[in-house]
C-alpha cells in the first residue's frame, strides 16, 4: 500500500476516526492552557483564545464520535462491545459531555459578563485526564499500544 495513495488514506475502514480525534484533544488541551495563563496573567486575550479553542474541540468532538462509530462498526466488524472497547466507549461519551460541559460553563460566563467559577479548573484538569485515558485505551485498540 502507498502511503501517499489519498484514496487508500481516505477509504480506509478507521483513518478518519484516528485522525479526526487528534483536533478535540489539542483544541481542548491548548484551551485549558490558554485558560490557566489567563487566569494566572489577567489577560482577556488568552481568554478569549480559550473560549475558542473549547468551542472548537466541543464541535469537533461531533464527527470524532461519529467516526468512532463507524470505527467500531467497520474496523472491528462491530465486535460485542466489551472490555476495553466498552471501556473507551464509556469515557469516549464521557470526555464529550464534559468537554461540552467546560464550553458552555464558559460560554454562560461569557454572555452574562460574570466571572468563571472556580471549580472550573479543577474540571478542566479532570477532562484532560479522562481525555488522556480515553486516548490510550483507544491506542489498544487500534493497535498503537499493543495488540488489538
Amino acid at each position: 500500500m502507498n502511503p501517499f495513495d489519498p484514496k487508500a488514506a481516505l477509504l480506509a475502514k478507521h483513518a478518519q476516526h484516528i485522525v479526526l480525534v487528534h483536533f478535540p484533544i489539542a483544541l481542548f488541551i491548548a484551551g485549558v492552557a490558554f485558560d490557566l495563563i489567563a487566569q494566572r496573567a489577567k489577560r482577556r486575550g488568552l481568554a478569549g483564545a480559550a473560549y475558542y479553542n473549547l468551542l472548537l474541540a466541543a464541535i469537533f468532538t461531533v464527527p470524532v464520535v461519529g467516526t468512532g462509530i463507524l470505527a467500531w462498526q467497520f474496523a472491528l466488524e462491530g465486535q460485542k462491545v466489551k472490555g476495553i472497547l466498552l471501556l473507551h466507549l464509556i469515557l469516549a461519551c464521557a470526555s464529550t459531555v464534559m468537554i461540552w460541559l467546560v464550553w458552555w460553563i464558559h460560554f454562560r460566563v461569557r454572555h452574562r459578563g460574570e466571572g468563571l467559577p472556580g471549580y472550573r479548573i479543577p474540571l478542566e484538569l479532570l477532562v484532560v485526564a479522562v481525555i488522556a485515558l480515553t486516548s490510550h485505551l483507544g491506542g489498544f485498540l487500534s493497535g498503537v499500544n499493543g495488540p488489538g
